[in-house]
């Protein structure tokens, strides 16, 4: 664990503690003194870590109480807090950002305004309650060792190609999230099915192909690393960047078609104990010494960040933080997706 991470903390305070808690927790800054900072997100603890260590440096006697959840797990959390059942965090961050919409539009957040937030593109800021504080890719990742490069994807054109023939070699070898696991995923392949034509015949060609639905981002890369499976399609750019870094078998890939782009949203929760603290870690966050350490772990791809061939940033697509996230949420529409998706991934 990186340091600063020092205490891990080992249950929920609350009734939603009976139900649920976090895969991981770690405290940062002193280990006493008066009543730490309550985040909840779903960034990996190792890799929120250099953030959370120099926003506690930046103010002595602050601490800061970080527990890691699923996206889903962490919306029904949120949730149970905002309905008075347990206690609120101070700020919650999801990359499952249609969640956090949902929750703002349902009354859910506490205000917050300051010189940074103002200053934030509309896309990435809502109703001064929800702030986008990262930028990260949805990409393609592939082992070098066992994918030819003349066969490397570069786009949804190349994967549906390589997934075409009865006989490829790709059948059984190709691995997404599993959107009814993953509330990132979800929004992830809902956003595919709003962007272009190509999505249809994508999901087809995971059918015929018997692609694999699993879980999480570090199991999909760990997969590809180790070969059994030779394609992943969609993972958070943060994760495989972090993992490519340090494994040459791993290559990372911003779709040439498009390729969209993730603001983890953080929200102060309604009845948050320490909303005036939790606003300093958003701003800390979108300053310069904060953006300096998200990027420093590949939570802030800007630019492009040499990904796509001439940086060419017109290629990506923002998710933008607005009450259209709240389309894919629909009842009746998600469950028509999540029945397509099930047929396809069902396939013998």
């Amino acid at each position: 664990m990186r340091p600063g991470a020092v205490a891990l903390l080992v249950a929920l305070a609350g009734p939603a503690a009976a139900q649920t808690a976090p895969e991981d927790a770690a405290r940062f800054g002193p280990e006493t003194g008066p009543g730490a900072l309550v985040v909840r997100g779903t960034t990996d603890v190792a890799l929120f870590a250099p953030l959370l260590d120099a926003f506690v440096a930046s103010l002595p006697g602050i601490a800061v109480a970080y527990e890691q959840w699923g996206s889903n797990d962490l919306n029904a959390v949120t949730l149970a807090g905002c309905r008075g059942e347990g206690t609120p965090a101070d700020l919650v961050v999801s990359s499952a950002v249609d969640l956090q919409v949902k929750l703002v539009n349902d009354g859910c957040a506490h205000p917050h305004s300051s010189l940074m937030t103002v200053a934030l593109p509309p896309s990435a800021a809502w109703r001064d309650e929800l702030f986008g504080v990262t930028e990260e890719p949805a990409v393609i990742v592939y082992n070098r060792d066992l994918v030819p490069p003349d066969e490397a994807p570069r786009s949804r054109f190349d994967l549906i190609d390589l997934l075409r023939p009865d006989d490829s070699r790709y059948a059984g070898r190709v691995a997404t999230y599993d959107i009814e696991e993953s509330g990132l995923g979800y929004l992830f392949a809902f956003a595919d099915s709003q962007q272009a034509t190509t999505f249809g015949s994508l999901i087809e060609a995971f059918a015929r192909s018997r692609a694999i639905a699993t879980c999480c981002s570090a199991e999909i890369i760990q997969g590809v690393a180790e070969g059994r499976y030779l394609i992943a399609y969609n993972v958070l750019g943060s994760y495989a960047l972090d993992r490519a870094q340090e494994d040459p078998r791993l290559a990372v890939v911003a779709p040439e078609d498009y390729t969209l782009v993730l603001s983890r949203a953080a929200m102060i929760p309604r009845g948050a104990p320490n909303p005036t603290g939790a606003g300093l870690l958003i701003d800390f966050m979108l300053s310069d010494e904060g953006r300096a350490a998200l990027a420093a772990q590949h939570l802030l791809v800007e630019d492009g960040g040499h990904l796509l061939p001439d940086d060419d940033i017109s290629l990506y697509r923002p998710i933008a933080l607005s009450p259209t996230l709240l389309l894919g949420l629909d009842q009746q529409k998600r469950e028509t997706f999540l029945a397509r998706w099930r047929a396809t991934f069902s396939q013998p």
